[in-house]
């Protein structure tokens, strides 16, 4: 079935708008009425209501579909029950304070039996009930909701009344307004009252059936209030004016000045007095409004229970057909939306070799996921998140640590210039050839530089297996998420994972850094060409640092800035030792610096390699099969989140196609009447 069409059973195909507007043709205002209750087109009618109300009864609300309601609001005491009472033909709840607790629905049905059907739906129960003990069934059923107290709920009771002579109406009654709490009702009794009140009136498909009394300022009343700031305009407001033989005085000046918008209009009525038969009060109000002095002059098109029933069955109609279009549309909408979600989720799994089947296919694409973010530097899964950007972080980290560990060891070059070299130099002199540098002075200061900085690759390792962890992480909980057993298993192994790796990491960078400190080789032809540069500003240096008539106390080198050599003058004997001691090491350091972020950033390589394409594989399948019991299937258990979202989807997408084939039986029920 297309959106916005419904096919007939008898393979006629009508346009919802179309069928609307026919339903609304033989819903005449001016029709005359058969009988002052009962309407001539209630058999029309009746269809349609039926299937509002049987969406009202799969709850399709809950889906965040709204139906046409005739909501009745009042303030405590107005006479809504009165009202309710005269349009039903029976007796509800009286007493002090509140008399409706919960909300109750009223659907009315005329039937020509003329033995009366009535029953309460609530809770799940649908319990018979008869005239004489409605109210009391009424007010069983309120207890059983709301508690033996005076506080409301708004969890409602629907009420059945089948009977000979009612007007094809479904309304819901909501508690009374009150400001000031009786005994026993909660402190906050308005602002409960207001909230439920509000959450039925909002919706633009509701009829506001407001009811006021005769002897009170309408602007004044609580139940106008609200109304007005949900319908400013009144297009969807009606209002039935009670008790109008006790405040004959100034109602038609009420009713016609119409200060507060009720846009459709109002109905002024004569509330059931005593023991009177509903018989005996429709003869008496009408008696009333045909020969009070002041009562009489009132249009008669807006006075009496019978022109009430007729206004709300041509409202509750009229909305219908405007709204059903609309329903229909948002039925069909939400349910494909359902059946999408539900395709979406993970598929149910309920065998050993499907639960196999989805692991090895979970394992597959979280690889797959790795090897572009880790390796080949794509980042197309996560294109706004940064942090998923590994190469590119990957990279910034190890020129971080390039820098960080080139700004330590030039925090102090021109300090104190030449004076360790010259202490090394005189503690490691021995009996040997004069200038020739002795290596073990080289290897001390090398040692004791290495030394100084061998913590900070420890850190950097730590800091980057910190950040392929995460990484890690959130690749793998977005691939096994969905299943929670899988979950936790997943993460137990990629934690350890990464934890042996990172320790295996650490191993290696300190025997790396050991290696630097144990001896002095490269075969890098820089180090040479980097020395000589240097030692070419020797001979100047040196004459400078020892010249008496010198004027400055500094000597600028290239590649160190202003040095201070007056501290020099004492030590011509070693000077030169030192200087080229000093410019060997600068040299070869420069190397030992590259040499740690060179080789780390080849480990890190090798390292991530091999986590993605077989270490991390078998260390989850070591997790799953090496230390639990119970089979695959038991880690392939969805968590509780997706199974409790299917669930929903299940009971929702059931619910919209129950909904679905009622709209469509009615759209039915329509062409045959056309034909």
């Amino acid at each position: 079935m297309k959106m916005g069409q419904l096919t007939s059973s008898k393979s006629t195909v009508v346009p919802q708008q179309e069928a609307s507007n026919a339903l609304v043709g033989v819903l005449d205002p001016n029709e005359p009425l058969s009988a002052p209750i009962v309407s001539s087109y209630n058999d029309r009618i009746r269809p349609l209501l039926d299937a509002i109300d049987r969406l009202r009864e799969l709850m399709v609300m809950e889906e965040g579909i709204q139906l046409p309601t005739i909501v009745v609001v009042g303030d405590q005491s107005s006479g809504k029950s009165s009202v309710l009472e005269s349009l039903a033909g029976i007796s509800l709840p009286r007493g002090q304070g509140i008399c409706t607790r919960v909300p109750l629905i009223m659907r009315l049905q005329h039937h020509s039996d003329p033995q009366p059907v009535l029953s309460l739906e609530f809770s799940d129960q649908v319990v018979p009930t008869d005239e004489d003990h409605i109210s009391e069934a009424i007010n069983e059923a309120t207890e059983r909701i709301a508690g033996n107290g005076k506080g409301i709920s708004n969890n409602p009771i629907t009420l059945v009344v089948k009977k000979k002579g009612v007007p094809d109406l479904t309304m819901v009654d909501l508690p009374g307004i009150t400001r000031v709490p009786v005994h026993g009702q909660p402190d906050n009794i308005y602002e409960q009252t207001r909230d439920i009140i509000m959450e039925y009136i909002t919706p633009e498909e509701s009829i506001i059936l407001n009811v006021l009394s005769a002897s009170v300022d309408f602007t004044t009343c609580e139940s106008i209030r609200m109304s007005q700031s949900v319908d400013k305009t009144g297009e969807r407001t009606i209002a039935v004016v009670t008790k109008a033989d006790r405040a004959p005085e100034g109602l038609l000046e009420k009713v016609t000045a119409d200060d507060v918008n009720i846009g459709l209009g109002y109905v002024c009525v004569r509330n059931r007095i005593g023991n009177e038969s509903y018989e005996e009060a429709r003869m008496e109000e009408a008696t009333l409004f045909k020969t009070h002095p002041l009562l009489s002059k009132i249009d008669k098109s807006i006075v009496g229970i019978p022109v009430l029933a007729q206004k709300l069955v041509q409202i509750q109609a009229t909305s219908i057909a405007r709204n059903l279009p609309e329903i229909v549309k948002k039925i069909n909408d939400k349910l494909n939306s359902y059946v999408a979600e539900l395709s979406r989720l993970p598929k149910h799994l309920s065998s050993v070799a499907e639960a196999t089947t989805a692991f090895m296919q979970i394992v597959g694409l979280a690889k797959e996921s790795l090897r572009k973010i880790l390796i080949r530097g794509e980042f197309e899964e996560y294109p706004d998140d940064k942090k998923m950007h590994c190469s590119a972080r990957l990279v910034d980290m190890l020129n971080k640590f390039s820098d960080e560990l080139h700004s330590y060891a030039e925090s102090d070059r021109t300090r104190d210039f030449l004076m360790d070299e010259i202490k090394i130099l005189e503690e490691t002199k021995d009996i040997s050839l004069p200038n020739f540098l002795p290596r073990t002075a080289f290897l001390s200061i090398l040692q004791r530089k290495v030394k100084e900085i061998s913590g900070m690759p420890i850190e950097f390792v730590d800091k980057l297996w910190n950040y392929v962890e995460e990484v890690v992480m959130i690749v793998l909980m977005h691939h096994v998420g969905d299943y929670y057993q899988l979950q936790l298993s997943t993460r137990r192994a990629a934690n350890n994972l990464i934890a042996k790796m990172k320790e295996k990491s650490i191993k290696w960078m300190e025997e790396v850094v050991e290696m630097e400190m144990v001896t002095d080789y490269t075969c890098n032809p820089e180090y040479i060409s980097e020395w000589n540069k240097l030692m070419a500003q020797q001979d100047s240096f040196i004459s400078g640092a020892l010249d008496e008539n010198r004027i400055t106390s500094s000597i600028k080198l290239e590649g160190f800035g202003d040095i201070e050599v007056g501290h020099l003058k004492q030590y011509a004997h070693v000077l030169e030792q030192a200087f080229d001691l000093r410019m060997r090491m600068t040299a070869y350091w420069k190397l030992v610096l590259r040499r740690l972020v060179d080789s780390m950033a080849l480990h890190l390589q090798l390292s991530v390699k091999n986590l993605v394409n077989k270490d991390l594989e078998f260390e989850i399948v070591n997790e799953l099969f090496g230390s639990n019991v119970g089979g695959i299937e038991r880690f392939m258990e969805e968590s509780p989140s997706i199974a409790s979202k299917r669930s929903k989807l299940n009971k929702s997408i059931l619910k919209l196609k129950g909904c679905k084939d009622v709209v469509a039986n009615i759209f039915d029920r329509i062409v045959a009447h056309a034909d």
